[in-house]
């Protein structure tokens, strides 16, 4: 049999748009532009968009990181006590003493020399001195042990203490005790023991003594026992 063919008129072309759920929907314009774009024109658009986002977040991290890691003001820290330990000792030592014109006034040796910065307080094994005068005149000491200011300026001689000297006339002056404490820079030497005092062929015990060299003066404490050396006769 042949086939039939039916052959309708044409029929005008009539737009159809389908709801939600009946079909695909036409992307909006902009996102086919950006499908469209290659792909480092799209990584370039997004980091323009996020970048001020990005550096925002960095800045306040790198504040945070300079916050936290910023040395503190001196004034911020905690004060730390005072260590009654030395904080530094010497061996075999000499320590001398400047006037400000440059005239040397004091000189120190010893075994060992401990520096307590609690109290600035020096002690001293084996203290040798030298002291000098504005006029020159030469005062030593010695003890087995010394204890004084950080700067020397007195010092108390311990153990077998021993001062010589001279008077303002020349005469030697020799002061021993168990305990001396000396003014090196006022020439002043006192005690609360038992001394004893050789001035010239003089020799005085006595139970403590204030010698002032400025003054030109010599106290001692009594109970009190001279000896006196008769001058030899020809």
């Amino acid at each position: 049999m042949k086939p039939v063919e039916l052959h309708l008129p044409d029929l005008p072309e009539v737009p159809i748009s389908l709801g939600p759920g009946l079909g695909p929907v036409a992307a909006p314009a902009g996102v086919e532009r950006r499908r469209a774009m290659p792909w480092h024109l799209r990584l370039r658009e997004g980091l323009s968009t996020y970048l001020p986002i990005l550096l925002m977040a960095a800045l306040a991290l790198a504040t945070w990181w300079l916050v936290k890691h910023s040395p503190r003001a001196p004034g911020e820290a905690a004060p730390r006590p005072v260590s009654s330990e030395p904080d530094y000792t010497m061996s075999r030592f000499a320590l001398e003493r400047f006037a400000p014109d440059g005239r040397l006034v004091l000189r120190i040796e010893g075994a060992q020399l401990r520096h307590f910065p609690a109290t600035d307080r020096i002690e001293i094994d084996e203290a040798q001195i030298q002291a000098w005068s504005p006029e020159g005149r030469l005062t030593r000491a010695r003890a087995a042990r010394a204890v004084g200011t950080g700067d020397a300026s007195q010092l108390q001689l311990l153990g077998g203490a021993e001062v010589v000297g001279e008077d303002a006339a020349g005469v030697p002056l020799l002061m021993k005790s168990e305990f001396l404490h000396a003014f090196f820079i006022e020439e002043r030497i006192e005690s609360d023991r038992p001394v004893l005092v050789r001035h010239g062929a003089t020799e005085l015990r006595a139970a403590g003594l204030v010698y002032a060299h400025a003054a030109q003066r010599l106290e001692l404490k009594g109970p009190l026992q001279v000896t006196l050396t008769p001058r030899a006769t020809r």
